[in-house]
């Protein structure tokens, strides 16, 4: 059962790369502790791409007038994991990974009739460079620890359309890289192709310099900003021969992050104090799939993804709130080769910010790996 389930394993595990989420609204490349069990050497290549449609209306209430659209706001993008897995020694294991776990692309049409944030654009980008250990204190009970390196900027040039009067505000942000840690702990019983593991992922704490601009004013302003922590519950086994059931639940401290620089709290672009991008509630998303292995060279999985909506007020720069997703996946084998094609649907959930209400959204994912054992 344990080795058919391994290659059942190395389909079911795509989930990571159908298409990047929309968890927090900046959610790319989530964390994931698969590769790390994956048996003997092996290097690994991702390649997604994601196209989602989020559009909206004014709502009422405001200073605007309440059913101009704003047109789609989100524009698609790709992403990209590097990972390669090495034992060490009979109890210890090594994967070293580069990934984009967190971004943002942002562009309001131009075009639209009115709608106040038209032509307004907004970028953010990181990239995360992982080392992460395994060590077996007993045959079923490992100890995980990792150091994460994570590097974040961004720049925003908005556009507020009041009547005649269009007011605009630029940022261009500093480029920065710090230091954040992993730890964990799994269970195994491999004749099950059972396995439980629990990680936590500390929270990263970047300290940004940036340019802003509004007006004809200018200023150099500094803030801090901070990724969220997490913790991630990944479990599996083996429930039929040939068949692997899997998944996970995931808590993100999303309440945590927001980027603030201090002359946007003074433009009309906040409201009320708001930072350009605000907290919003933490989110629990949880994933079930069923893979099942066809023969010696063709396996496949079924992945269900949820993310509750939480119904707060969010961004105009991330106008979603939860999502549900599903997605299929092929995997060929042969030697030490593997391929791994994944197609994702997701519905993302409406949202309301302070001007506007998002709704009947979503997008789609597709994404390949390729794997080498050596």
């Amino acid at each position: 059962m344990c080795v058919s389930c391994k290659a059942v394993m190395a389909c079911a595990v795509t989930l990571c790369l159908c298409g990047p989420v929309h968890a927090g609204g900046i959610d790319r490349t989530p964390f994931s502790t698969g590769l790390l069990f994956e048996p003997g050497r092996i290097v690994q290549f991702e390649l997604g791409g994601f196209q989602p449609e989020v559009s909206g209306k004014l709502r009422s209430g405001t200073v605007f007038p309440p059913g101009l659209k704003s047109g789609d706001m989100s524009t698609g993008f790709g992403t990209w994991t590097l990972g390669v897995k090495l034992p060490l020694s009979e109890k210890t294991d090594l994967v070293l990974s580069v990934d984009h776990p967190f971004g943002a692309n942002v562009a309001y049409p131009s075009s639209t009739d009115g709608y106040p944030l038209a032509g307004s654009v907004a970028k953010l980008e990181s990239q995360a460079l992982t080392g992460l250990l395994r060590y077996r204190l007993t045959p079923s009970i490992s100890a995980l620890a990792g150091i994460r390196i994570e590097q974040m900027t961004g720049d925003a040039a908005l556009q507020l359309h009041m009547g005649p009067a269009v007011l605009t505000y630029d940022l261009a942000a500093s480029r920065e890289a710090d230091p954040g840690y992993i730890i964990g702990v799994a269970w195994e019983k491999p004749e099950i192709a059972a396995r439980v593991t629990l990680s936590y992922l500390s929270s990263i704490t970047h300290d940004f310099s940036g340019r802003e601009t509004t007006m004809g004013l200018q200023a150099r302003s500094h803030w801090t900003t901070k990724t969220p922590q997490s913790i991630l519950l990944e479990a599996q086994t083996g429930i039929a021969p040939d068949t692997l059931l899997f998944g996970s639940i995931r808590w993100t401290d999303w309440s945590s992050f927001s980027i603030g620089p201090d002359l946007y709290r003074q433009t009309p672009f906040s409201v009320e104090g708001s930072d350009l991008v605000d907290p919003v509630a933490d989110t629990m998303t949880y994933t079930l799939g069923v893979g099942h292995r066809f023969n010696a060279m063709w396996s496949g999985a079924v992945i269900a993804t949820y993310e509750p909506s939480s119904g707060d007020i969010v961004g105009n720069l991330g106008p979603t709130d939860g999502y549900r997703s599903l997605a299929l996946a092929a995997t060929w084998t042969d030697g030490a080769l593997s391929a791994t094609l994944g197609l994702r649907y997701i519905e993302i959930g409406g949202a309301k910010t302070r001007i506007a209400e998002f709704d009947d959204n979503s997008g789609w994912g597709v994404g390949l790996r390729l794997g080498y054992r050596f």
